[in-house]
């Protein structure tokens, strides 16, 4: 049974719309229905991109047209005995690759933190038993329960809560444990004030609650962050002026050349 999509803001949804949206109840699903999910909704976890080896990753930057342009220009300097044009260029090339290595390696140090932030396995409710599964299995409509140093393994919904407090600082910076209760929350309220919400990645300090699994791996806030990182950091004034002043180097350096050809004795 494939499930129908729940608008993102599934805060602002009562927990009755939330459980007839997602074909579930306060039972859990059948375990046929949960495989089901599983396929359709893939395994619940922050799918890394692969990590190159640092000696790749390090090579990579290197790989830009202007970074092959600019080492021939210095291969053409040292030919021509010009040396100190050639170690100018070779000392830019190394920085703007070296901080282009840094910030790729930072980003792909930040993902792998952030999986590690997610609990192997969950206690769900499955034909109103609860067991316990790897959260990778984890999928919408599951019904899931939590209490004082478990992991939320999915963006949920709470349908109910007892004393619940929650560490958010993972996404919201905030030191502070959170309250959290059932209700409804207007459906701009940012990610601090949606109280009846529980986000993957964060976890219970104390208390107790039941909740629904609205969504999982790469759909959840932390998904998306993981994702975000994912992708090559914009480009930094710093770089952007290196390149510009690369491109001039390389410039005054053909014209000088082709000028000393003209002037050298039978050019």
């Amino acid at each position: 049974m494939s499930t129908q999509p729940l608008t993102s803001h599934f805060w602002a949804h009562s927990s009755a719309d939330s459980l007839r949206t997602l074909q579930t109840s306060i039972e859990g699903l059948a375990g046929d229905d949960a495989a089901q999910r599983l396929v359709q909704h893939g395994p619940n976890r922050l799918t890394a991109k692969k990590r190159a080896s640092t000696i790749g990753l390090l090579l990579g930057q290197f790989k830009s047209p202007i970074t092959l342009l600019l080492l021939f220009a210095a291969i053409l300097s040292f030919f021509l005995h010009d040396r100190t044009d050639a170690i100018i260029i070779l000392v830019i090339v190394a920085v703007s690759g070296l901080l282009g290595f840094w910030q790729e390696h930072g980003a792909t140090s930040a993902v792998e933190k952030l999986l590690a932030l997610v609990a192997v396995k969950a206690r769900v409710r499955r034909a109103g038993q609860i067991i316990e599964v790897p959260i990778e299995e984890i999928v919408p409509g599951d019904i899931v329960e939590l209490s004082a140093g478990a992991s939320i393994p999915g963006d949920c919904l709470l349908l109910e809560a007892q004393d619940l407090f929650v560490n958010e600082a993972t996404l919201t910076g905030e030191t502070y444990p959170v309250e959290k209760a059932p209700g409804v929350q207007p459906a701009d309220a940012p990610l601090a004030k949606r109280g009846n919400a529980l986000f993957m990645g964060t976890h219970v300090v104390s208390g107790t609650a039941t909740a629904l699994v609205v969504h999982t791996g790469r759909q959840t806030e932390l998904g998306h962050i993981s994702e975000h990182l994912r992708l090559r950091p914009p480009e930094t004034d710093f770089e952007r002026g290196i390149r510009r002043f690369g491109f001039l180097l390389l410039e005054v350096t053909l014209v000088c050349k082709r000028r000393l050809n003209v002037a050298a004795p039978g050019g």
